[in-house]
């Protein structure tokens, strides 16, 4: 999995951009190798908005694209839960697919001996 790392009104460090690729590594596992990630870091600008760190993720895979928003008042914590977000999703769409997959093989297998 390619990981792409933006910042927006903030700078993106290296030990950021290390805590993202480590939180992500276990989705990395999870997906193919084709798939794109971009993670944008942004700090918003507004005094009265108390969660003002916000960590957005788009995952392209090959048929379907999995978005994730999170806001803290920590960047590392908006990493960090954004991760569990896309992990959550990720794993409900593959089970979504392992299952059709495995409808589609009981199937074909009936319709096999109904010839």
């Amino acid at each position: 999995m390619r990981i792409e790392v933006r910042g927006r009104n903030t700078d993106v460090t290296d030990e950021l951009r290390d805590h993202v690729e480590k939180r992500f590594a276990r989705i990395g596992r999870q997906v193919s190798e084709l798939a794109v990630l971009e993670v944008e870091l942004s700090e918003e600008r507004n005094p009265s908005i108390a969660d003002r760190e916000v960590a957005e993720a788009t995952l392209h895979l090959k048929r379907v694209t999995l978005r994730a928003r999170e806001a803290s008042p920590e960047m590392i914590h908006s990493i960090h839960a954004l991760a569990e977000d896309l992990r959550r999703q990720v794993k409900r769409h593959r089970d979504k697919r392992r299952k059709r997959a495995q409808t589609r093989r009981v199937m074909s297998r009936l319709r096999r001996r109904e010839a």
